[in-house]
């Protein structure tokens, strides 16, 4: 997939782990996990607002977006 997800990275950088987090933010670990290995196929808007409200992040720094050949 062309889009990387930096969750990992962010969390990192805040000392904060995915249990911390998942708590702060009112989701399962199961799911945040998900969306932290890029399995997740999508993610609303407000779960991005929240996640960066609670890591003081903007929504660029969870995502990364890279040229693959071929894919759509």
């Amino acid at each position: 997939m062309a889009i990387i997800v930096r969750l990992d990275r962010i969390m990192a950088d805040r000392k904060m782990s995915l249990n911390e987090l998942a708590e702060k933010i009112g989701m399962t670990n199961v799911n945040l996990s998900n969306l932290k290995t890029g399995k997740m196929k999508g993610i609303r808007f407000d779960t991005m607002n929240i996640i960066c409200h609670a890591l003081g992040c903007q929504p660029g720094d969870l995502f990364e977006f890279t040229e693959e050949d071929g894919e759509f």
